[in-house]
């Protein structure tokens, strides 16, 4: 039986043991295991594997040894407690075994937990699942988790009453990390907040988020529009030791000018302009972005944007002789002193 997906969230919190078994199949191996991993944590409970009441098997196996995924199915556990097979990898060759396991499966057998990879409608094994009224079958896609899967994600880590803005911004980085790199970052948070009952905001978890260039073209970007003439120098040296170019950082710099541009000139005024953003932003760098745009203004904005956009011109001359990185710093320094205060 195919399940939606506010099916499929459901069976995973809360599986059904009187099931035969489940298919999880996806493009995204990591989000699959993490799926599978939640799925046989809710049924099986803690002690699976030292109670050996977990069997793995690969799904390449059942080619050649047909009769074991039925003889692990009906083999009688030692612990008292649900049991589960779990089928790795599976594929089309590996369906007559399934089947064959699924319609002999009765009450008390241990569990079919198989996953796979991106299984097309016309796959043998998708095709089974689906049809089968005592199993189910749930794909996964790349959707963005939804509101209430990030709540749930933050009760499961331990985590209660999170601001509306840190429940946001959760959500937008849940939709540009994996599913492991999200569940890291929840570990984290969680030991960040341990004995701290204020809520979760976006404070806490920007101390926590994975940091990357972006991070450190941000800082960059926020010293140039804020006036701070003497941080551009060695935060320039820095982003040029990890590898970013002259072109990079113009972009950079244009998109950061262009959101300002966005928000200054919005007829509700910079704060509505600012929220008004997409993707959005949230705490203090939302806070940050308006002061910024409501100090430069949408006249000196688009010069801003002028200086960006020769500069650009520039660096993909085919006649430019000048060293790249040193135009860049001059249109930086530039647009740092264009925004103090006159």
């Amino acid at each position: 039986m195919k399940l939606s997906a506010r099916e499929a969230e459901a069976c995973f919190a809360r599986p059904d043991p009187d099931k035969a078994g489940i298919l999880i199949y996806g493009a995204d191996p990591m989000r699959v295991a993490h799926r599978r991993q939640q799925y046989l944590a809710a049924l099986l409970g803690e002690g699976a594997e030292e109670e050996m009441r977990l069997t793995r098997m690969q799904g390449a196996a059942l080619r050649s040894d047909r009769a074991a995924l039925l003889d692990a199915v009906k083999a009688v556990g030692f612990f008292p407690g649900p049991r589960a097979v779990f089928v790795e990898e599976a594929s089309d060759a590996a369906e007559p075994a399934i089947r064959a396991a699924l319609e002999d499966w009765a009450r008390g057998d241990a569990q079919i937990v198989v996953t796979a990879g991106q299984l097309g409608k016309g796959s043998k094994l998708r095709k089974l699942f689906e049809a089968h009224p005592g199993v189910w079958a749930i794909g996964l896609y790349d959707d963005p988790p939804s509101r209430g899967e990030v709540a749930r994600a933050l009760a499961a880590a331990g985590i209660r009453d999170p601001s509306p803005d840190g429940l946001a911004m959760l959500g937008a980085l849940a939709a540009e990390l994996g599913p492991g790199d999200f569940a890291q970052l929840l570990e984290k948070v969680a030991l960040y907040k341990l004995g701290d009952d204020t809520p979760l905001g976006p404070e806490d978890i920007a101390a926590c988020a994975p940091q990357s260039t972006e991070a450190a073209l941000d800082d960059l970007l926020h010293a140039v529009a804020e006036g701070r003439v003497g941080e551009i120098g060695p935060l320039l040296r820095r982003l040029q030791a990890q590898g970013t170019g002259a072109v990079a950082l113009c972009i950079g710099a244009t998109r950061h000018f262009r959101t300002l541009y966005a928000a200054a000139s919005d007829p509700g005024g910079p704060a509505a302009g600012v929220a008004r953003l997409r993707p959005p932003v949230f705490g203090a760098r939302r806070d940050r972005l308006r002061r910024q745009a409501e100090h430069w203004g949408a006249a000196r904005l688009e010069q801003a944007l002028s200086i960006l956009t020769d500069t650009d011109l520039a660096l993909r001359s085919a006649g430019q002789t000048a060293p790249a990185m040193a135009l860049a710093e001059r249109a930086l320094i530039r647009l740092a002193m264009l925004g103090r205060p006159r």
